[in-house]
């Protein structure tokens, strides 16, 4: 077999290939085969039909046919390893000479990744928020978790704001009472703004036992967007009582003994949130500032079949489970469709972007990713996906995605890299030391995903890393 390679542009190749017919006797050989199993001839035995016989039943032509497509990826595959391709998605195949016992000759265009230059990343100097926590910060936190032990008691009154009701309710359009516009017993806490526009108003100084009628935009069922005349009854009006602030609270709430002792602990917890979110700032700065020193030719192909991806994922999976269309969700986004594929267009690039040069610096670094690196990564994706991490372990490799694992992992240890040698500064001139922190994987499937469902969405692209 000889091969050739013919660059089109910095991100596609054509491979010109030519191979003896001789070469193509184990793929006709199992040509036959196969037609021998599929076929039968009058006379002869099933599997046992001579080739003379086959070429003058069924036609040499698709024995050859036959041949070369169970030959095809097989010669493709020895065409890019010599010429020492790094190919990205699938070829566009042309047979350009069939010459029986003589020569199958066939090109093939493929993409390919860029060659990319990674310049001095050290003078990279980014500014993150600093770490403050205010006593407004703890005052919210103890009060959220004041609210969850909040209790309730039925009152002889009329509805307030806060109180907790339970309601019936009635929708009608255009006089008629919908299939689906009936409920029984819905909780609802007046001021939320959880059910419908202008129930707030229509509930309020409404007693147990009384009514009230308004009108609203359904929100979803048959009749979403619909004007709707809604009656609501309310059968049970509660006020909620919060504890007071004090020790026994701190005893009811927590492991601790005092409310200053409380209220130490939400300091503690909330700077320690501050600081993964500052750790987080950092490495998105950061990796953004490095996508801007190095160029990036971007394959058409892979960008096309990203960003088509990308919308199928989102139509089809994450809008497709909130019963949503792409129409819909543009309208409730408030964005035209000429902007929406912009934006996917853009967040695609950057997602290649950060894949390529973060693997050019995996190469250029020498990182490697060992077992215990690669379990800790897997048990943090297994959380975010909501399975165990055994069903998640079990996935990948049923799905044949450990090699895409091993490659978020290794552009993570590749970011900290870069970080490390930023300057990272918070708003009041502090340098920031980030060494301890460990979701710099996280961050690095972010840039790459840009919020799109990452479980089982990766592309040919992520699948060869």
């Amino acid at each position: 077999m000889k091969s050739a390679v013919e660059t089109l542009n910095p991100t596609r190749v054509r491979l010109t290939v030519e191979v003896p017919f001789e070469e193509l006797k184990p793929s006709l050989d199992a040509a036959y085969k196969k037609i021998n199993q599929q076929v039968t001839v009058k006379g002869f035995r099933q599997g046992k039909i001579p080739a003379r016989v086959i070429d003058q039943r069924f036609g040499r032509g698709a024995v050859l046919e036959e041949a070369v497509n169970d030959a095809l990826p097989k010669f493709y595959t020895e065409a890019v390893n010599e010429g020492e391709l790094n190919v990205l998605g699938q070829p566009e195949v042309d047979i350009t000479e069939l010459k029986d016992g003589e020569l199958l000759a066939f090109t093939a265009e493929v993409d390919i990744r860029p060659a990319l230059e990674i310049p001095d990343y050290s003078g990279i100097e980014v500014e993150v928020d600093a770490v403050e926590v205010s006593d407004e910060d703890i005052d919210k936190s103890v009060e959220q978790l004041r609210e969850r032990f909040a209790t309730t008691s039925p009152v002889e009154r009329g509805a307030q704001d806060g109180d907790v009701l339970t309601l019936n309710l009635e929708a009608k359009v255009d006089g008629e009472v919908l299939e689906d516009g009936v409920a029984q017993g819905v909780t609802y806490t007046v001021g939320s703004g959880e059910l419908l526009d202008g129930i707030d108003e229509a509930v309020t100084g409404v007693e147990a036992g009384g009514s009230a009628t308004f009108t609203s935009e359904l929100k979803g069922g048959s009749a979403e967007g619909k004007e709707s005349e809604v009656t609501v009854e309310v059968t049970e009006v509660k006020s909620r009582e919060l504890p007071a602030l004090d020790d026994d609270f701190a005893q009811l709430a927590s492991e601790f003994d005092t409310l200053e002792e409380l209220r130490a602990d939400s300091r503690k917890r909330l700077e320690q949130m501050k600081k993964y979110d500052q750790a987080t700032q950092a490495q998105e700065k950061v990796l953004d500032e490095l996508l801007k020193l190095v160029e990036v030719p971007m394959p058409e192909k892979l960008l096309e079949d990203e960003i088509q991806t990308r919308k199928h994922n989102l139509v089809n999976h994450q809008l497709g489970q909130m019963g949503l269309d792409l129409a819909k969700y543009l309208e409730i986004q408030g964005k035209s469709e000429e902007e929406f594929d912009a934006e996917t267009k853009e967040q695609a690039e950057k997602g290649i972007k950060t894949q390529f040069i973060l693997d050019e610096l995996v190469n250029k670094e020498k990182l490697n990713v060992s077992q215990e690196e690669l379990t800790e990564h897997l048990m943090r994706r297994a959380q975010s996906s909501g399975m165990s991490p055994d069903q998640f372990a079990q996935a990948v490799v049923e799905g044949g995605q450990v090699p895409m694992l091993v490659g978020e992992v290794a552009r993570g240890k590749a970011l900290a890299v870069v970080v490390e040698a930023a300057t990272v500064k918070d708003s009041n001139g502090e340098v920031i030391d980030l060494d301890d922190e460990d979701e710099t994987a996280e961050t690095v499937e972010a840039a790459e995903t840009e919020a799109a469902d990452a479980d089982g969405t990766e592309g040919d692209e992520k699948s060869e890393a």
